[in-house]
């Protein structure tokens, strides 16, 4: 892939608003030269999320998440550099130019973006298709289902007409036969794939239209699934897909939790009655790349599914996958022959009912096992391989109960993993470090003082070379980016002034010299001693 030249990057960086980035996630207010505001990364009832429109950064004391735009929109909109580069571009209308490359690889781009242009275009022609006048009796049928037409327009919701209504209009726009058939539009004889269908847009993390699943209208419909998807291909893989993530990973992260229903409608009617961080897979079990797009944004998962699905092994196999990846599941198991989007707005009420995934797979086993000695070897083997929890002890005393006998376990095992553990403590020496360096990111003045210190007056690694970074210029390195944002919180947090800063500085430089002073021989130490009356003496003039 072709890479975006330095210049551009320099210029999205230079024009990326973070205030506007950071405003559309979380509501801010100006506090002196910076922002405040709750935490677009975790919940939280008191701000402790700190923004810096000048330096263009980001943290928070209470996740220590931290960074810049880039880094804001590769969290929070699952991208890489690159993918967040070309998202903030587009945001600003800074255009990126790209370094040469080989003409197979300018080729292959210009193909990718040539589908996406016309799978866009597509979605706009059904659009167009289902809000027309012809349109009506979807209309009638949307509403029939409880969904308005404002929700439906935000999920652009569409209509494929009979014929080949779409091909035509895509070839008269100048796309080709070949581009119409990667796209997954056409059929092999060049008439449209999906004809008089209710369209659903699929889009991938940046919220580009990859594909469509088209739902039946008719009974005389050649297609015969009721849903059927674009057919796999370069763009469209089914299961990279979660329905609606585009629309729901702000609220995702800010809940700090994920709905996994099974259906798109659901998920539609749920967006409509105010549940918004809800999400579909597709009407598979979940898998693996559909779970790392989750786990960028939350640890959380609640799966709803109809009573029969919520016992079928795929969708057990994709808890399972779950739980050993991470995740704290639960599970809502609806009554049959419901769905969400039957009653959603008593749904939240149905969340606050939702099962751990421990309790809901031995309430299973208990409930489908041949015999009772069955029953306890299938328990017994689910549990060990579950960590302990409280969850686990509720599901061991569930199963006590209703085998009427003590389920024997091991030592509860590490298949699965909880939350992330919590950040390390930083010690004293540790905090000296950091706290200097803040003063240095916050006053410029200072850096001709750190300038006289060599990175070894640093213990830590990162530090170091911020500190090389900070006297030497040049580009900032990925990894430094989250520590100076952070570092420049602290110094506006703890009110770190250039005397301040100064004053740490000559500390980190006497526990240097205390520590040349251990292995001083006679000659080097009477210098040693000098320097550091010096020092000290430097700091009781700053008292």
């Amino acid at each position: 892939m072709a890479r975006i030249k330095d210049t551009s990057v320099d210029a999205v960086k230079a024009t990326a608003n973070i205030v506007d980035l950071v405003e559309a996630r979380t509501r801010l207010r100006k506090v002196g030269a910076r922002y405040t505001g709750l935490c677009p990364f975790h919940q939280e009832k008191t701000p402790s999320f700190s923004v810096s429109p000048d330096r263009g950064t980001y943290y928070c004391f209470g996740c220590q998440a931290g960074g810049d735009a880039i880094s804001f929109v590769r969290e929070t909109e699952s991208l890489d550099f690159v993918g967040a580069i070309e998202w903030l571009a587009d945001r600003f209308n800074v255009e990126l130019e790209y370094e040469e490359s080989s003409p197979q690889a300018d080729a292959q781009r210009k193909h990718k973006e040539r589908l996406y242009a016309l799978l866009d275009q597509a979605a706009t022609f059904y659009e167009k298709t289902l809000w027309a006048e012809s349109g009506k009796p979807v209309q009638e049928y949307l509403v029939s289902r409880g969904l308005g037409e404002e929700v439906c327009r935000e999920f652009r919701l569409g209509l494929s007409p009979a014929g080949a209504t779409l091909a035509k209009k895509a070839r008269e726009k100048g796309f080709t036969a070949e581009e119409l058939a990667g796209a997954g539009l056409v059929t092999k004889r060049g008439s449209d794939n999906f004809q008089r269908r209710l369209m659903f847009p699929l889009t991938d993390a940046r919220g580009r239209i990859v594909g469509f699943q088209a739902r039946k209208l008719r009974e005389d419909d050649p297609l015969r699934g009721k849903y059927v998807n674009s057919p796999e291909g370069e763009l469209f893989h089914k299961s990279h897909v979660l329905y609606g993530l585009n629309l729901a990973r702000g609220a995702v992260t800010k809940e700090d939790r994920a709905l996994v229903v099974e259906g798109n409608t659901d998920v539609i009617a749920l967006r409509q009655a105010g549940v918004m961080p809800v999400v579909a897979s597709m009407g598979t079990a979940l898998t693996e790349h559909q779970l790392r797009e989750l786990k960028r944004l939350t640890q959380r998962l609640f799966l709803c599914f109809d009573s029969d699905a919520a016992g079928e092994d795929a969708t057990l196999r994709g808890m399972e996958l779950a739980v050993s990846q991470g995740f704290e599941v639960r599970v809502v198991a609806l009554p049959r022959g419901k769905d969400p989007a039957d009653d959603p707005a008593g749904f939240e009420e149905r969340l606050g009912a939702a099962e751990p995934y421990a309790v809901h797979r031995v309430r299973l086993e208990l409930d489908h096992a041949r015999d009772k000695q069955h029953a306890y070897l299938r328990v017994q083997d689910i549990l060990n391989g579950i960590p302990e929890s409280p969850e686990r002890h509720d599901a061991w005393r569930l199963a006590n109960d209703r085998l009427g006998l003590t389920v024997q376990l091991r030592r509860a095992g590490s298949a699965a993993t909880g939350a992330a553990a919590s950040p390390r403590l930083i010690d004293a020496g540790d905090r000296l470090e950091r706290e200097a360096l803040a003063g240095c990111v916050a006053h410029a003045d200072l850096i001709p003082v750190l300038a006289e210190m060599s990175a070894d007056h640093f213990d830590n690694e990162l530090h170091r070379r911020l500190r090389t970074h900070l006297v030497d210029g040049g580009e900032e390195e990925a990894d430094l980016v989250p520590l100076i944002a952070e570092l420049d919180a602290r110094a506006a947090a703890e009110a770190i002034d250039e005397a301040t800063g100064k004053e740490l500085l000559l500390r980190l430089r006497e526990r240097h010299l205390r520590r040349e002073l251990a292995d001083a021989d006679l000659e080097q130490t009477k210098e040693i001693q000098e320097q550091l009356a010096k020092v000290r003496e430097a700091v009781q003039a700053l008292a």
